[in-house]
């Protein structure tokens, strides 16, 4: 699991940890709000395994070495419970009840604290927050509860205002892009892609650089787009056809058009190629931005803005590809 010197990012949150560690100013209650991959279980475990730590080091940080850490990095540590939930979009209030609430009230194991961690905590149904407000307001004072969420704004006021709030923000790219190349060896250009794509999301840069299935989007998108000025009638057709078969991926799909054509006004504003994501396509994007104008690409990606909106509100999704492949076409020039 390693410690906060192997996080990248989140600084702020790493030292105010520190700081509740060294200091013993530990709240009751604690909200970390990111979206998906941002690294809230990452530091949420970090932040748990140093309060349980036997020796923990002068920053806040957990030694590694003692017998709660030990325990923490097999994954049996017993002050350290995780919530889990049957249902896939719900955490009902028997949840709550039979793993927090029945529970809470037996002292630790062996550990100074005894530490909820909820992931997905935003899924908690009115009735779930509600029988964890009354642990929060009077929580044992060994007890410590950390909710993950992704959208904070989902959880009930009188929760919100009894947690210390940690929001997780985008990590620069540059240390995306030395995170993958230096520690796991993405090519320079495909590292350029997934940081693109991730936009300071670390989680997902990672999933992206490790994905097969990522890779045959972006090939698909890569073949299409070279060839979109000679496409006729028929083949279109086949390209909205070939569109279905990622579906349940489809923002990806826009997402990886929308930085090509961005790319090609990157280049044709500046000629520089600093900003160039595709940069194994630069004969394309140069071509390209030889012949598109400055109005044509702003239609294109507007029309994929467009099409996003149209696809969530559950517009039929052919009849939204081929619009959006036409817009393209007619806008090249």
């Amino acid at each position: 699991m390693g410690g906060f010197k192997d996080v990248i990012g989140h600084n702020n949150i790493i030292q105010y940890i520190g700081n509740v560690v060294t200091s013993g100013k530990v709240s009751h209650a604690y909200i970390l709000n990111g979206e998906r991959g941002s690294g809230k279980k990452l530091l949420a475990e970090l932040f748990a395994m140093s309060l349980q730590c036997e020796n923990p080091e002068e920053d806040g940080d957990a030694c590694g070495k003692c017998h709660s850490c030990r325990q923490v990095m097999s994954g049996n540590q017993p002050d350290i419970i995780y919530v889990t939930h049957e249902k896939p979009t719900t955490i009902s209030v028997d949840d709550i009840r039979t793993q927090v609430n029945h529970d809470i009230v037996i002292r630790p194991y062996s550990s100074r604290y005894k530490i909820y961690i909820i992931p997905e905590a935003d899924l908690m149904n009115a009735q779930a927050q509600n029988a964890l407000l009354k642990t929060i307001e009077e929580p044992p004072e060994y007890a410590v509860i950390m909710l993950l969420t992704q959208n904070a704004e989902m959880m009930l006021p009188t929760i919100r205002s009894r947690c210390v709030m940690l929001k997780f923000r985008n990590i620069k790219d540059r240390l995306v892009k030395k995170y993958l190349m230096e520690q796991m060896e993405v090519p320079d250009y495909k590292a350029d892609v997934c940081v693109a794509f991730a936009q300071g999301n670390m989680g997902k840069a990672i999933a992206l650089a490790t994905s097969e299935y990522f890779n045959e989007i972006k090939n698909e998108v890569v073949g299409l787009l070279q060839n979109i000025d000679r496409l006729q009638t028929e083949e279109l057709m086949e390209a909205v056809k070939k569109s279905t078969e990622f579906k349940l991926n489809i923002e990806d799909y826009l997402d990886l058009i929308a930085i090509w054509y961005r790319d090609i006004l990157m280049y044709k504003a500046t000629k520089s190629l600093e900003r160039v994501v595709f940069r194994d396509q630069l004969e394309y994007i140069k071509e390209r931005a030889k012949k598109s104008s400055y109005e044509g690409i702003g239609k294109i990606l507007s029309a994929l803005e467009k099409a996003k909106t149209r696809l969530k509100a559950n517009v039929n999704f052919e009849l939204t590809m081929e619009l959006l492949l036409l817009t393209i076409i007619e806008n090249q020039q």
